[in-house]
């Protein structure tokens, strides 16, 4: 359908990647539809883990997705140098795709094609969804004729094959497909003499993980049995759910940073040089020591400052508790910075309706939706949400050690300035 060239957009001097649909296929309207519909979502998915798209180009009958060049490995073609992945790096994989999936689908978009060939592993340790080209709008009419499945057969859900109306739910099922064979080293549901494969997906039962790989964690087991379910309600409620698994199950597992982990896993396997892997390993470790660096004095500075106000006898010990030493990272970003201790850190997760900048005491946090909670020092503290269309919220909430709060803002649209039922931009 389309051929990918590698080319330097001249007027910034920068690698692109160029999608161009082949002319005969262009001719199509349904095709060519599809493929614009594929530009138009991905250009409003600005994620660290979707592949961006920076334009839509039409010159005659030839259209033209101009997107990031990544310079990496597609998991399918990982996946035939090793057909098992560790189990830390399959779930790490796993938690990246569903984090690009959670915003995603947030935004009310259901990619409905998750398979190995749509992500991509940068030699930078990052982990990127492409190929939106099935994807749709979830509020919208589906574009598909009523009662046709369509993705590709092997990951495609009971209810896809079916034609039924879809949700994100549908997603996560693709992706439990898809973590089973990092596994295992095999799809769970293959055609044989007797079924097809959408047959086998739809009646069938596959064969547990841990049969397969009894080196699997339990753990892992389970969030993957509850993403391949076969009715959607049984499923996860909510990717952000499925991400929440995730990060819990490596927790304590991955003792460094993410990105750092997939590298050395590349490097050992021979899809990067070992100096390739050094430059991004010693970049990521000096970036960490920044932010190590950066909270320490930010923490003996609000000691310092703290311990001023108590001795002049200016805040009371519950002002100070409430106060002092917040640190506004989020929990990959703790993990880093290993040299400060967070023993007495809780954890803050927040929504908001319909997406905000968020910021915690006066400093930017995170960007609605977040996927990772935010460690806090104990105390209260005031939160603001901010989106130019709706009027700004701010919200106290009280931090325990060890505790994960949540907060949630419905935004008010601003009565001036903009319409009442204005779709403002991710």
């Amino acid at each position: 359908m389309a051929v990918i060239y590698k080319a330097i957009q001249e007027p910034l001097d920068r690698e692109v990647a160029i999608k161009a649909l082949k002319p005969s296929i262009a001719l199509d309207s349904q095709f060519a539809a599809r493929f614009e519909r594929e530009a138009r979502f991905m250009a409003s998915l600005q994620h660290e883990n979707i592949l961006h798209v920076y334009d839509f180009v039409k010159n005659g009958s030839s259209l033209y997705i101009v997107m990031e060049y990544v310079q990496g490995i597609d998991l399918y073609d990982l996946l035939q140098l090793s057909p098992s992945l560790p189990v830390e790096i399959a779930a790490i994989i796993a938690l990246q795709v569903a984090r690009a999936l959670d915003y995603a689908h947030f935004r009310g978009i259901i990619h409905r094609d998750i398979k190995p060939a749509n992500v991509i592993i940068s030699f930078q340790g990052e982990v990127k969804l492409m190929d939106f080209g099935i994807a749709r709008d979830h509020a919208l009419a589906d574009l598909t004729e009523a009662g046709t499945g369509v993705g590709t057969p092997s990951y495609m859900s009971p209810e896809q094959i079916l034609g039924d109306k879809l949700d994100f739910r549908s997603d996560i099922f693709s992706l439990g497909i898809v973590l089973y064979q990092m596994l295992t080293g095999r799809k769970p549901f293959v055609e044989d003499e007797t079924r097809t494969v959408m047959q086998k997906i739809r009646l069938d039962r596959y064969v547990s993980v841990r049969r397969v790989a009894p080196h699997v964690p339990s753990g892992l087991e389970r969030i993957l049995s509850r993403c391949m379910e076969k009715l959607p309600a049984n499923r996860y409620p909510s990717t952000q759910a499925l991400v929440e698994d995730l990060v819990e199950f490596l927790a304590g597992r991955v003792n460094m940073n993410h990105g750092a982990q997939l590298v050395v896993y590349l490097r050992d396997l021979g899809v990067i040089t070992p100096a390739h892997a050094d430059t991004v390993l010693t970049a990521s470790a000096t970036r960490s020591s920044r932010i190590a660096t950066r909270d320490r004095a930010l923490m003996r500075s609000a000691v310092s400052v703290f311990s001023l106000l108590l001795g002049c006898g200016v805040l009371a010990g519950g002002a100070i508790q409430a106060s002092a030493g917040r640190f506004s990272h989020t929990e990959e970003t703790t993990q880093e910075g290993a040299a400060f201790s967070f023993a007495r850190a809780g954890y803050l997760r927040v929504t908001a309706e319909p997406w905000a900048d968020v910021y915690i005491d006066g400093e930017l946090a995170a960007t609605t939706p977040s996927a990772s909670r935010i460690a806090l020092m104990p105390g209260t503290h005031y939160v603001k949400f901010v989106n130019p269309f709706y009027q700004e919220q701010t919200l106290p909430v009280q931090i325990r050690t060890a505790q994960t709060s949540s907060l949630h803002a419905a935004l008010i649209p601003k009565q001036t300035g903009a319409r009442a039922d204005a779709a403002p931009l991710p």
